[in-house]
C-alpha cells in the first residue's frame, strides 16, 4: 500500500471519489507508549472504539498486552490476531454459550459481571474453574463525561454487598471496575467513582485483588480539551493506594478512545453546497456516526495548498444516503468560499468512526492509506504533553 504524507498528497494525486480514511501508525504507537509507560498499572485496550487489526497489532507491538473485549465476535477477532493476547471479556452481560467458547476454546479466564445471575451463568459455562478472575462492575455517575453510561450497567453500591462476597468465593482473583462515561472531562470522575468503591469494599469486607477503572479518558477535539492524562492517572493513584484492598491489588483501566483517536482521520469530498449546508460523500450511517447522532464537533480543514485568505463560516454537513436524518450540525468552521469538488480532511476519527460505519443505503465504500504527518490535535504532542511534570497536580483526598 503506498504511503502518502499527507491528504494533500494524496487528494493531488487520487483524486477519490469516495471516503478516505487516513491512518497514522506513529500516533497510535505513541498513545500506547504513554498508557504503558505513564499510567499506573496495567491498561487494557477497549477493543469497541476501533477493531482494525491493524490498530490491534500496533497496540501489541508497543507494549499493551491486554484487551477488553465484549462480545465472541471480538474474543475470536482478538485471539485469531494476537495468539498470545490476554483477553478481558468485561461485558457484565453475555450468552453462556459464548462465556463457554470464549472460556473452552480461547483461553479466556478474566470475566466481568454486574448480577447473582451472569455469576451463575460463568460457574456454569466454565465447569466451575478454580482460575477465574472475576471483576464486579459497579453503577457509578457520569456526570463529568460528556456521554454518560450510568445506566445500562452495574449493580449499586449499596446492593453490591451480597455479590462481592459471592464472586470473591467463586474468584480466584476478585475485582471491582466501573465506567465513569466516554469523555470525561475531569479527574474528579474518577476520584468520585473509586470512593464508591471504597464504600463497596468496606460494606462487603472482601480482600480486593484488582480495581480497574475502566474508560473515559479523554481526547481533545473543538470545545473539548481535557487536562493533561497524567494529571488524571496522578489522581487515580493517590485515591487507589488509600483503598482498603489488597496489599499487592493491581490497578487497571480500559481506555479506547484515548488509544485510538489519534490514529485516523477522514477525507470526504464536497458534491454540493446549498447555502453554509455542505453535502459530502460520508455521513451519519457512515463514519460520522458521532457527529450526527451525539453531536460530536470533529476538527475539520480544507484541504488546499494555495494560500487562504478568505474568511471562515460555521458550515453543517448533510450526507450521502436519501435520508433527512443523515445529518451533522456541527458547526464545522471552514473557508466562506468553499464549493462543490472540494476536499475536506476530519480529524480524530481512529475512535468509533470505522468501527460505526455500515452499507446503509448502499454507501460506506471507502479506501485506506497510511501518512506520515501528524494529527490535526494531540494529548500527546505539545502543550498537552506533561510527563515529568506530575508535581502541579491537584490531590483529591477521600471524604
Amino acid at each position: 500500500m503506498h504511503i502518502f504524507h499527507d491528504a494533500e498528497e494524496l487528494t493531488k494525486a487520487l483524486k477519490p471519489d469516495i471516503p478516505v480514511i487516513l491512518n497514522r501508525p506513529h500516533a497510535a504507537r505513541r498513545a500506547a507508549t504513554y498508557f504503558v509507560e505513564q499510567f499506573p498499572g496495567k491498561s487494557l485496550y477497549a477493543v469497541k472504539a476501533n477493531p482494525s487489526p491493524a490498530l490491534l497489532q500496533l497496540l501489541w507491538d508497543s507494549g499493551v498486552t491486554h484487551y477488553d473485549v465484549a462480545s465472541i465476535d471480538e474474543v475470536r477477532l482478538v485471539r485469531g490476531t494476537l495468539p498470545d493476547a490476554t483477553l478481558c471479556y468485561m461485558n457484565p452481560i453475555k450468552q453462556e454459550t459464548s462465556i463457554r467458547e470464549a472460556f473452552q476454546q480461547h483461553d479466556v479466564r478474566i470475566f466481568s459481571l454486574d448480577s447473582k445471575e451472569e455469576l451463575e451463568k460463568i460457574s456454569r459455562a466454565s465447569g466451575h474453574a478454580e482460575d477465574l478472575t472475576l471483576c464486579v462492575r459497579l453503577q457509578v455517575a457520569s456526570e463529568f463525561a460528556e456521554i454518560s453510561l450510568a445506566s445500562k450497567f452495574g449493580v449499586e453500591v449499596d446492593e453490591a454487598a451480597e455479590l462481592l462476597q459471592l464472586a470473591r468465593q467463586a474468584a480466584d482473583q476478585l475485582g471491582v471496575c466501573f465506567h465513569v462515561g466516554s469523555q470525561a472531562m475531569t479527574p474528579l470522575a474518577f476520584v468520585h467513582a473509586l470512593e464508591r468503591v471504597r464504600t463497596a469494599i468496606v460494606e462487603a469486607s472482601v480482600t480486593v485483588d484488582i480495581v480497574n477503572v475502566g474508560g473515559g479518558f479523554p481526547s481533545i477535539y473543538p470545545g473539548l480539551e481535557p487536562p493533561s492524562l497524567n494529571h488524571y492517572f496522578q489522581a487515580i493513584d493517590r485515591t487507589f493506594e488509600d483503598l482498603p484492598i489488597s496489599y499487592s491489588a493491581e490497578l487497571w483501566c480500559e481506555p479506547g478512545r484515548a488509544l485510538s483517536a489519534e490514529y485516523s482521520s477522514l477525507i470526504v469530498k464536497v458534491e454540493k453546497r446549498r447555502g453554509y449546508e455542505l453535502y459530502i460523500n460520508d455521513g451519519a450511517y457512515g463514519t460520522l456516526f458521532d457527529a450526527a447522532h451525539i453531536g460530536w464537533r470533529f476538527p475539520v480543514k480544507l484541504i488546499d495548498s494555495a494560500d487562504n485568505d478568505t474568511d471562515f463560516a460555521e458550515y453543517s454537513f448533510y450526507g450521502p444516503t436519501c435520508d433527512d436524518m443523515d445529518y451533522m450540525a456541527g458547526p464545522f468552521l471552514l473557508p466562506d468560499d468553499i464549493k462543490a469538488g472540494d476536499y475536506i480532511e476530519i480529524g480524530m476519527m481512529g475512535a468509533y468512526g470505522s468501527a460505526m460505519r455500515t452499507k446503509f443505503n448502499g454507501y460506506g465504500d471507502h479506501a485506506e492509506y497510511d501518512v506520515l504527518d501528524e494529527p490535526m490535535d494531540s494529548l500527546y504532542l505539545g502543550d498537552y504533553l506533561d510527563r515529568t511534570d506530575r508535581e502541579n497536580v491537584i490531590s483529591f483526598p477521600h471524604g
